[in-house]
């Protein structure tokens, strides 16, 4: 007996939606499908200057788990990476191996900063067992109004003079050569 194309679908569908009801599988399967998305969804990049959101308003602190205050102005200047995101939340879980590899390479040369509302007695573990070495800050006071955020993950990219080049909701590859390129230019 030959089975069809459109029952076969049928069937991994409901293979698929079998498997993301069971709270054992759910998470892993969902960082699996935000992977998958994340290599073929682009990323946006905002070259034109003139529409460019500017950041103005500095103020902002931020504390790492050795209670080390970050103040954002401090950034001010520099091309900063900022990436909000969640321990929990399974697109955030799947864009962070091309953010560790990312910042491998460009650690030195721009401010990267992983932002989260996680305790840190959550995150260190996190970071432990999947073996990223980035510093993750958590906020000592509410975010800024321009980084508006409603969803996780979000990125931005920020060059020198404060623009927001990349605004960036859901996963993303962060290791791939558009963005390498973009942080290349916005060294230069």
């Amino acid at each position: 007996m030959k089975i069809s194309k459109p029952k076969i679908k049928n069937i991994i569908f409901l293979l698929v939606i079998g498997v993301l009801l069971i709270p054992q599988t759910r998470k892993p399967v969902q960082v699996v499908l935000h992977k998958v998305i994340a290599f073929i969804k682009p990323v946006s990049v905002n070259e034109d200057k003139d529409t460019l959101t500017r950041i103005t308003d500095y103020k902002w602190s931020l504390i790492d788990e050795n209670h080390t205050i970050f103040n954002f102005e401090a950034a001010k200047g520099k091309v900063v990476l900022i990436n909000f995101w969640a321990t929990w939340c399974p697109p955030c879980i799947a864009e962070m191996p091309s953010m560790q590899a990312l910042y491998d390479d460009y650690k030195d040369k721009i401010v990267f900063l992983f932002v989260t509302n996680d305790a840190f007695n959550e995150i260190i573990p996190f970071l432990t067992k999947n073996n990223y070495t980035f510093k993750v800050h958590r906020p000592v006071e509410e975010y800024p109004e321009f980084f508006n955020i409603s969803t996780i993950p979000r990125t931005f990219l920020i060059d020198k003079e404060g623009h927001i080049i990349i605004d960036e909701n859901g996963a993303a590859n962060w290791n791939s050569d558009k963005i390498r390129t973009t942080i290349d230019t916005l060294l230069k």
